[in-house]
């Protein structure tokens, strides 16, 4: 690795090709560099890793194949009917597949009958939100968890994503997509492994890139050989940035966090190639990062010990108590190392305090549970991030770290493609309420004088120091030097985005208004629905200066701040979740005089109007007819939309 210094802009990296792969970890997540990694399969295994179940992507070629007609909108393709096709076809009463005119019509008026609680004779806004937020979301949390959302059995309240038992959680796990290792070989940099083992991961990432190659991989080094590794590492994590126009929300954001102390992965990239076979020879997949992942390896690394238990949570409610028996926590907690019983109990333990402690009791033993100030610094950076993507509302994307040697939880930083307000979290979030929904535990916590001290200093040094946007601006510019050349390699498109998102200009989708419809821009908080730049949020650096002029001034007492609930563009309380995007579709739909409410007469007729142009079949919407039609009518749902 090469330095120049300019005499008035910062230093830029000059990237040159390493000869040889990296020593040890902190030479392989050295953010200064862009790696070489090429995967290879044979075609009996390229075919397996394609998992089944969920929306599929696939085009022309099978599996892994190109984006086809109609995109991942279409039939088969990623869009809200993964969600709320499972709710529809609760109205199938004979069981045959298929909904009937007559069933479908009957789905509308119980809908309606159920919703119109005061018997008013027409729906609200709020009220059909309500109703919706009820029948697609259940008690179970955001499209699962509740009998019979297509989330399996109820597993408590505010469960979240969560997959089959024993499976992994997300929005794919709930569809039924399985990632199933294969036996594949690479070379890193020089350095080649000929058993390893590979998978798909991610979840809205992978429903939106499936319809291409370009998709997150996994690699275990070590599954099928035992005592394999690179530069130490036993895995590596390849993340697609196909959320990401500017290719480093998740490495800046991690860097943020570390800068701020708190213990996170570290980041670099690489170019990443693909050999199948008969079928691809060296292509270039495109620019990854190359993400360091939460284990014990990571755990020695950071507290010198592997005898910490390591969870990574799916639940809208965090520290919900269920009982004395740890099945029922198990697969929202879901563990990543082997539990002591005494490690399990901590977490019940803490949940009895959290769920029925008095605030007395609860102000005085939080601190034997939790690592204060680094949970303050945490949620300082997170909530400075506006990440919404994380226990501030969809209740995922951190794991939670007990420590052996304090017995004292602290959480971590994860998936962070969304950050920078990517989920409609905003410029103008509030850092004294920033969570959307209920999440008592948060509540609890802020409620604690102590903490919210802690927190709040927490959150005025960092907007001193590393929260400061010219640092962060600088920090942009000098990896779009670093990694300009591998975006270049993908496409002009794509480089022409890059450039644009790095510059902080919108870069907007056509079409992909966040509304549903594409409805008008979010104001400038950006990341709302149809807001300034789309998914992901706004460019980095436009996001900075906004967050921080407003922090600023809700830490000087002169604003407030918006409340996470019922954010711009997430459509009112209840956070984010179905109702939120198919509220204004329906009311849209259905409101034929435009008087802001939907009589039991024009919901009905809209229901028929929708049983006439989704259907093909005389007498029956089949599923995939079903799929086809909501994803039409609904569009798309905040921050999932097809890769870049």
């Amino acid at each position: 690795m090469k330095f120049i210094t300019a005499l008035i802009v910062a230093p830029i990296w000059i990237v040159a090709a390493d000869s040889e792969a990296p020593k040890n970890a902190a030479a392989l997540f050295d953010a200064k560099k862009v790696w070489s990694i090429h995967l290879k399969f044979d075609a009996q295994q390229w075919a397996a890793i394609e998992p089944t179940g969920g929306p599929q992507g696939g085009g022309p070629g099978g599996p892994g194949g190109m984006r086809g007609p109609g995109g991942m909108r279409g039939p088969g393709g990623f869009g809200p009917s993964m969600m709320v096709v499972p709710v529809f076809l609760k109205g199938d009463k004979n069981g045959d597949g298929k909904l009937s005119s007559e069933e479908f019509g009957a789905l509308g008026e119980d809908w309606f009958a159920a919703w119109d609680q005061d018997k008013q004779g027409k729906l609200t806004e709020a009220q059909l939100r309500k109703g919706i937020g009820t029948v697609f979301q259940g008690p179970g949390g955001f499209a699962g968890g509740g009998p019979g959302t297509g989330g399996g059995p109820g597993r408590g309240p505010g469960m979240g994503m969560l997959g089959p038992e024993g499976g992994r959680n997300g929005a794919s796990a709930m569809m039924g997509i399985d990632f199933k290792y294969v036996h594949g070989a690479i070379d890193f940099n020089g350095k080649s492994l000929e058993d390893v083992a590979v998978r798909y991961k991610g979840n809205s990432t992978f429903m939106q890139s499936r319809g291409t190659l370009k998709r997150s991989f996994k690699v275990d080094l070590n599954k099928y050989v035992k005592g394999q590794k690179i530069a130490g590492v036993t895995t590596l994590n390849l993340h697609s940035n196909v959320t990401d126009a500017g290719w480093m929300n998740e490495p800046l954001s991690y860097r943020l966090f570390r800068d701020g102390a708190v213990p996170s992965p570290r980041t670099s990239y690489a170019r990443v190639y693909l050999t199948v076979a008969g079928k691809y020879e060296k292509q270039y997949l495109g620019l990854y990062s190359v993400v360091e992942g939460v284990d014990e390896e990571m755990a020695m690394d950071r507290f010198a010990s592997r005898e910490g238990a390591i969870f990574k949570p799916s639940t809208r409610s965090l520290f919900h108590y269920q009982g004395e028996d740890w099945k029922k926590y198990k697969q929202a907690y879901d563990p990543k190392t082997k539990l002591t019983p005494a490690q399990s109990q901590r977490v019940i333990e803490f949940a009895k305090l959290v769920t029925s402690g008095s605030d007395a009791d609860f102000e005085a033993q939080v601190g034997s549970y939790l690592e204060l100030d680094e949970v303050a610094r945490y949620l300082a950076i997170n909530v400075w991030l506006a990440n919404m993507d994380s226990i501030l509302s969809m209740g995922q994307n951190y794991y939670l770290y007990l420590s052996a040697k304090t017995n004292r939880f602290l959480i971590l930083p994860w998936d962070l493609d969304l950050s920078f307000g990517g989920m409609g979290g905003g410029t103008e979030l509030s850092v004294e309420h920033p969570w959307r929904g209920e999440n008592k535990f948060l509540e609890r916590l802020f409620g604690v004088p102590a903490f919210k001290k802690q927190y709040l200093e927490r959150m005025g040094e960092f907007s001193k120091g590393i929260f400061v946007p010219e640092r962060i601006s600088k920090q942009v510019e000098e990896t779009a030097d670093l990694i300009r050349d591998a975006v270049k390699e993908e496409s002009e498109t794509k480089l022409t985005r890059f450039d644009k998102s790095v510059a902080g200009e919108v870069v907007p989708r056509t079409g992909m208004g966040l509304g549903g419809a594409g409805g008008p821009g979010g104001g400038p908080g950006g990341g709302a629905r149809g807001g300034p730049g789309g998914p992901g949020g706004m460019p980095i650096k436009a996001f900075v200066g906004p967050r921080a002029k407003s922090v600023l001034a809700q830490l000087a007492g002169e604003s407030k701040g918006q409340d996470g609930v019922g954010g711009p563009g997430m459509g009112g309380p209840g956070g984010f979740g179905p109702a939120n995007f198919i509220t204004p579709a329906f009311l849209r739909a259905m409101d034929e005089n435009k008087d802001g409410v939907v009589s039991r007469e024009e919901m009905a007729r809209c229901f028929a109007r929708w049983f006439q142009a989704w259907g093909t079949e005389a007498g029956a919407l089949s599923e995939a007819q079903l799929r086809a039609g909501i994803d039409k009518e609904f569009g798309p749902p905040p921050g999932m939309m097809p890769p870049l």
